[in-house]
């Protein structure tokens, strides 16, 4: 269908949702579809189109035939890449058989999490395995890595490659390399077979990270049942309740969610050595061999120390006013308590911002942004029978002023039993461009968070942590809709992990400008506009207890590494207690074992640090580009977002901050533009903490 006719029928279909009138105005399409709970399909005789559209899946059974389909034209493009001439068509072919798998395998992913019907989520997980498998296979093919060989080492034919395809070609390589490519028969399968089994621990690990603790509902003051979930004659502790006011219940939720799991814990020792092993085998010092990235992060680390203590000082003081009896400060009141004391100091209770930010107001809000910035809007369409997962998933159409439609948003937003409460971005389906048909495959992407539902007599109201998670992970979604890259291996965010949340990251500051949310936070009775006084209180506030919450980022990020060096001779758990009291300062709890509710060790496995690293980069670009307008189009500043998001993984991350910063920074730079977050007067911040 031609962009043209797609506009039309965009069009029609937002005319399905009936405004919902408020005091002042009404709510956009867009609003309207947050705010309100959807309108049921009374149409049984309409035939299902599959989940996201992929008829194979209107039932559990049908990702075995999608898997089938895959693999089929999996072997199909293995011979056409080994037999063709050296070129570009051998890169093409490469990414084909890439997206091949990846269009069924990152699907699956996400399905085995989200589906409600344990029965999808059984049949996504066996096709995660089955998929991971043979990529890992196809990763010590001596053969298909022998044809790409071929191409990089004739320099003729590299010297005949754009600058994309050569950079793609590249990452293939590379993917051969640290699958072992270079060993001989037996350690090749060997590898593969550490990869296969990986891929199983992997899965074991994420599932029990997010599986809920139980103790006797005896053990625990009865008062305190109803904030957690029953089964039978125990409580389920699924959660940290970190924001509960309740002392008591902060310590239960902590001492029982964080109990160590003696199968998790050795799923996770087992885990750390394949990964070890790994590294060996295909000639790297370790898994997590990052010695820049460490050094940035005790150089950081260095440099709070003294108001990292001066924040827990705070908390203490905070927590000896309110519970007397019991002063100690411990790990489960820091962010308890770093919130009152925002809230003590610039009155910035939750429940007073609330109701100027409602969800719809919110995606009326994003719109808007994206329109000024990007030239892009977001328009509801209704999802076909079958399409989605639940009942309450919406769907955006992104849409470029010129270019026509960009991709779809599956916003996966309201709260329900057995769905992750985590908030996440998945790819669903990366965009490329299709030799064969001529055409661009539009990006797919899910958007979860856990929010509740809108009731009859309010829309879905965020505080203001939840309305900046929500723009982080719009700004995931905006990465994935822009890239308009040649080849899906690099589309979006499949970039290099230093690079990938800098346009999230991003987004938080634009949450936070007044001149961005006088545009859309009113309160949803009255229409008033979010007084700006209140925003300015709200960003101000970030800077209470800022040390000790990058402190707590820099011993994640630190652990991580940890975790991923050479062999350490000692468990996770003592590992943890020691790098806890060295990057931290709040004294471990005996009898608990953070580290395996730290999912972030599957995904980001000894690459956390770059959440730091991109928060920098991201200072670093709001304040050369947007402190002055955050609404700015100027041709720099599209150049800039252009490099942030069109790119996606088609340039190397120090590539992509020299154009956006017209610089390369150092180490020196990364930590000056976290530090000074914290204080803007950074020469006396140093000084302060050498002295």
């Amino acid at each position: 269908m031609s962009a043209c006719k797609r506009l039309v029928c965009l069009v029609k279909q937002r005319r399905l949702w009936a405004p919902t009138r408020r005091n002042v105005s009404t709510w956009s399409p867009v609003g309207t579809a947050f705010n309100a709970r959807p309108h049921k399909r009374q149409d049984f005789f309409e035939k299902s189109v599959g989940l996201f559209g992929v008829p194979e899946l209107s039932s559990p059974e049908g990702f075995q035939a999608a898997a089938k389909t895959a693999l089929r034209n999996t072997e199909r493009l293995v011979g056409r890449a080994c037999s063709s001439p050296a070129g570009v068509g051998t890169v093409e072919c490469f990414d084909q058989l890439s997206d091949e798998l990846c269009k069924v395998a990152d699907l699956a992913d996400f399905i085995k999490v989200a589906h409600p019907d344990p029965e999808y989520r059984e049949a996504a997980e066996k096709t995660c395995i089955e998929i991971g498998t043979v990529v890992e296979k196809l990763n010590t093919n001596v053969e298909l890595c022998q044809s790409l060989k071929k191409l990089l080492d004739d320099p003729k034919i590299v010297a005949q490659l754009d600058p994309d395809t050569r950079r793609v070609a590249e990452l293939f390589m590379f993917d051969f390399e640290i699958s072992g490519i270079h060993l001989d028969e037996k350690l090749r399968k060997e590898a593969v077979g550490l990869h296969v089994k990986l891929l199983d621990l992997n899965n074991a690990f994420l599932i029990g990270s997010h599986t809920p603790n139980r103790i006797a509902k005896a053990a625990i003051p009865q008062h305190l049942h109803m904030h957690f979930g029953s089964e039978g004659s125990f409580i389920q502790v699924g959660g940290l309740h970190a924001d509960s006011p309740d002392d008591l219940l902060r310590e239960i939720a902590y001492r029982v969610y964080l109990y160590p799991n003696a199968d998790l814990l050795d799923c996770l020792e087992e885990l750390l050595r394949c990964r070890y092993k790994l590294a060996k085998l295909v000639g790297y010092k370790s898994y997590g061999h990052r010695a820049l990235k460490g050094t940035m992060l005790l150089t950081c680390s260095s440099l709070l120390s003294l108001r990292t203590k001066k924040d827990f000082r705070m908390m203490r003081d905070m927590k000896k006013k309110l519970n007397p009896r019991n002063p100690e400060l411990m790990a489960w009141d820091h962010p308890f308590l770093s919130g009152v004391l925002r809230a003590e100091r610039f009155n910035i209770e939750p429940s007073l911002y609330s109701p100027y930010l409602s969800l719809g107001g919110c995606m009326e809000g994003l719109n808007s942004l994206f329109s000024q910035l990007y030239g892009v809007s977001l328009m509801s369409e209704h999802p076909s029978a079958g399409e989605v997962w639940s009942e309450d998933v919406r769907k955006l159409a992104v849409v470029h002023e010129t270019e026509g439609l960009l991709g779809h948003i599956y916003c996966d937003f309201f709260q329900r039993s057995d769905k992750p409460h985590q908030d996440c971005h998945f790819t669903i389906r990366g965009g490329r461009w299709c030799q064969d048909a001529g055409r661009y495959q539009l990006p797919v992407v899910v958007l979860m968070l856990s929010l509740p539902h809108p009731t009859k007599s309010a829309p879905t109201l965020l505080t203001p942590g939840m309305m900046e998670n929500l723009f982080h992970e719009m700004g995931h979604a905006m990465h994935s809709m822009l890239g308009r890259t040649r080849y899906q291996h690099v589309t979006g965010t499949r970039c290099a992990t230093d690079f990938a949340e800098v346009p999230s990251i991003l987004m938080e500051y634009f949450a936070t400008d007044y001149r961005v949310l006088s545009q859309f936070a009113r309160h949803y009775q009255t229409g008033q506009p979010l007084p700006e006084s209140m925003v300015a209180r709200l960003s101000e506030s970030k800077k209470v207890c800022g040390a000790a919450d990058t402190q707590l980022q820099i011993f994640y990020a630190v652990l991580d590494q940890i975790y991923h060096s050479k062999p350490q001779n000692r468990s996770t758990t003592e590992i943890l207690k020691d790098m806890q009291q060295k990057f931290y300062g709040l004294p471990y709890t005996p009898n608990t074992a953070w580290q395996l509710r730290f999912s972030h060790l599957i995904g980001y496995g000894a690459k956390y640090y770059s959440y730091l690293m991109s928060r920098a980069v991201a200072s670093m670009v709001w304040k050369q580009c947007f402190i002055q307008d955050p609404l700015n189009r100027s041709e720099t500043i599209l150049n800039t977002l252009w490099y942030i998001c069109g790119h996606g993984g088609g340039v190397r991350p120090e590539t992509g901050w020299y154009c956006m910063l017209q610089r390369r920074p150092t180490t020196e730079d990364f930590v000056e533009a976290l530090v000074s977050e914290l204080d803007p007067n950074f020469d006396t911040f140093i000084m302060d903490s050498e002295s």
